[in-house]
């Protein structure tokens, strides 16, 4: 199967532009290639915290205690070899204003990151990728994804590769629940300046693109 890519994607931050909204807002993909090593540790943990008293359902970084946090992280870290993680990472203060409406910011986030990482992080060997969002509330917001992924991929798949764009709950998938794990850390090293997280998924970093870079004094 590694000429089937999986792309599973996240989000940490949030669109509120106000004061009281995050400093950064991040976008990150996880890319992978079957077989899954990390996915049986991962099942093995989570059993082994059920057994233990804990009622979990799936990992989500940011409501989990700590303990299941440095936990899963390690686990993450054990298997970087086999992940490619990329993201964008935009200072929310350097947003236009005919840029901040979630639809818009959120597709353009999104095919620019997808481009990036079909143009330079893809095997040439690869025919088929696959997309993975967590499953999208909002109606509108689904279509403005669905849109960015096509037009990303359009223009920067190689010939004869295909793809798909699947939206599915993260419990069901731990390649979305390793997606929010990463761009957690990410975004807590750009948001809190603390890279205790960061420095566990490092090696596989293969890109942070600020994009709407400071202005030069003039």
């Amino acid at each position: 199967m590694s000429r089937c890519a999986y792309i599973f994607l996240d989000e940490s931050g949030n669109f509120d532009f106000r004061r009281s909204g995050s400093r950064y807002l991040v976008m990150t993909c996880v890319g992978m290639c079957r077989p899954f090593p990390a996915w049986e540790p991962l099942d093995d943990y989570k059993y082994r915290c059920i057994e233990n008293g804990m009622d979990i359902e799936y990992f989500h970084c940011y409501a989990d205690r700590k303990h299941v946090r440095s936990t899963v992280f390690s686990v993450i870290a054990q298997h970087l070899d086999d992940m490619r993680i990329s993201c964008v990472v935009i200072e929310k203060t350097r947003v236009s204003a005919m840029m901040q409406e979630p639809k818009w910011l959120y597709q353009w986030m999104l095919g620019y990151l997808l481009g990036r990482v079909l143009a330079g992080e893809l095997s040439t060997e690869v025919k088929d990728v696959i997309v993975i969002t967590d499953t999208i509330p909002v109606n509108q917001r689904r279509k403005a994804i669905v849109k960015s992924i096509q037009l990303a991929v359009a223009r920067n798949q190689p010939p004869n590769m295909k793809y798909r764009i699947l939206h599915h709950q993260s419990r069901t998938h731990y390649g979305l629940q390793i997606a929010d794990y990463c761009c957690w850390a990410i975004f807590r090293k750009w948001e809190s300046e603390d890279c205790t997280w960061f420095d566990r998924i490092k090696p596989a970093v293969n890109g942070e693109f600020d994009v709407f870079p400071k202005k030069r004094p003039s």
